[in-house]
């Protein structure tokens, strides 16, 4: 409508090491996009090898698009092999501005999403920024995220936003509506 394609969309819960998502594959089946991430109210969590394992088993899931925050610190991961493996099954690594507002209270999140980029740049890995919006003037405002990209030197080409039709080709969405 008027140029813009929607998708429907969910972010999904991770509730625990093993990967376990709060949608059942019938309504996954629905959805043009599939986002999962880890909330601290829903997750059941380990050991960081335990939490990396069932991360990594959600972004290897066939039908799975973008991992949401897992920089904010809601679990402690072993970011390399995250980048990994997201690298291997296309699915892409959320960096979140919302996570880094101060009233959100999460200490880890700027230096977790910092060594996110990094280790994105190091092996060609394409990410995704996420405003997060809670409400409607935070759409679309990566304004805590532009000066980590910044310190990293992110390159503009990792970043799958400024790109639909390579967004969508990476990720195996039908472009056509």
């Amino acid at each position: 409508m008027y140029g813009i394609r929607l998708l429907m969309g969910c972010e999904m819960n991770i509730l625990d090491c093993h990967g376990t998502l709060d949608l059942t594959e019938d309504y996954i089946d629905y959805l043009d996009l599939k986002i999962a991430g880890i909330h601290g109210a829903w997750y059941q969590g380990g050991t960081k090898e335990e939490n990396t394992q069932g991360m990594i088993n959600v972004i290897k899931h066939p039908k799975m698009h973008i991992i949401s925050h897992p920089g904010d610190g809601s679990a402690e991961l072993d970011f390399e092999k995250l980048v990994l493996a997201a690298k291997e099954a296309h699915t892409l690594l959320e960096i979140n501005n919302h996570s880094l507002a101060p009233q959100r209270k999460k200490s880890v999140a700027r230096d977790n999403n910092l060594e996110l980029l990094r280790l994105c740049k190091k092996h060609d890995v394409p990410t995704i920024l996420g405003s997060d919006a809670h409400i409607t003037f935070q759409i679309a405002d990566y304004e805590r995220l532009y000066p980590l990209l910044s310190e990293t030197d992110f390159p503009d080409e990792l970043i799958m936003n400024y790109w639909p039709d390579k967004f969508f080709d990476y990720l195996g969405i039908n472009r056509e509506v």
